[in-house]
């Protein structure tokens, strides 16, 4: 693995969201938006996978809501993240809710060295925009996957309508996000994502939007992707 794959990361980034691990568990915190989203993400997954008994990879998992709710519909969750805040939150939640999660302070990159080909499926969500090179991030994961294992990946687009309600509005006229969350020039066009997830050997399957709706506090899986937009990709079976 390359020196750039290892470090893969940016220290501002994990700083700006280790700061914010002692509320992730607050539905009425910092992360009130990420409580709304997690239903329609874990929907959206159910639906193209089957997760009782699964290996799950939750990548970037932060304090553990996906990792949590995957493992809550029968999946074998590994959750990684390099916030080691994050990663400390995640353990003390799951000693709390009792729900088994085996939480890692590690790279994807890393990972993908030491277990190639052991999931059925892997999730990254909300975590490619944060990163240098997200094309990094898609590569590791299809060699985490099994031939025939599913990448569910959830990111925001970058287009004027993603500019004025993931920045504008969630982070300076609702403020149901911290200010500073996002960079709009680190926003993904699903062309761009289509592109990376070929050149890492997967097809993808599928591209939906996810609406947030702030005056229910819900979010719901929608046709449009001009602003936050789901996909689902498939690593190939191996050939005989």
């Amino acid at each position: 693995m390359s020196n750039a794959a290892k470090e893969n990361f940016s220290q501002a980034e994990l700083d700006k969201f280790g700061a914010l691990a002692n509320r992730w568990w607050d539905p009425q915190g910092p992360q009130k938006a990420l409580h709304a989203l997690n239903p329609a993400r874990l929907g959206y997954v159910a639906e193209r996978t089957p997760l009782r008994g699964a290996a799950v990879l939750d990548v970037g998992c932060g304090g553990g809501l996906l990792s949590e709710a995957l493992a809550g519909e029968g999946a074998r969750v590994t959750a990684i993240d390099l916030a080691p805040e994050l990663i400390k939150i995640a353990k003390l939640h799951r000693l709390e809710s009792g729900v088994e999660v085996d939480y890692r302070l590690s790279a994807v990159e890393a990972l993908a060295d030491e277990q190639p080909g052991s999931f059925d499926a892997i999730t990254c969500m909300e975590m490619l925009e944060h990163v240098p090179d997200p094309a990094s991030v898609l590569s590791a994961c299809a060699a985490l996957l099994k031939p025939g294992g599913r990448l569910f990946v959830s990111t925001l687009n970058r287009t004027p309508a993603a500019f004025a309600l993931a920045i504008v509005g969630a982070e300076y006229v609702a403020r149901v996000l911290p200010k500073g969350t996002h960079q709009y020039r680190d926003f993904i066009k699903p062309s761009e994502l289509a592109s990376w997830l070929r050149e890492a050997g997967l097809d993808l399957e599928d591209v939906s939007g996810l609406m947030y709706e702030p005056w229910r506090n819900a979010a719901r899986v929608i046709r449009r992707t001009d602003v936050n937009y789901l996909a689902c990709a498939r690593k190939p079976e191996k050939r005989e």
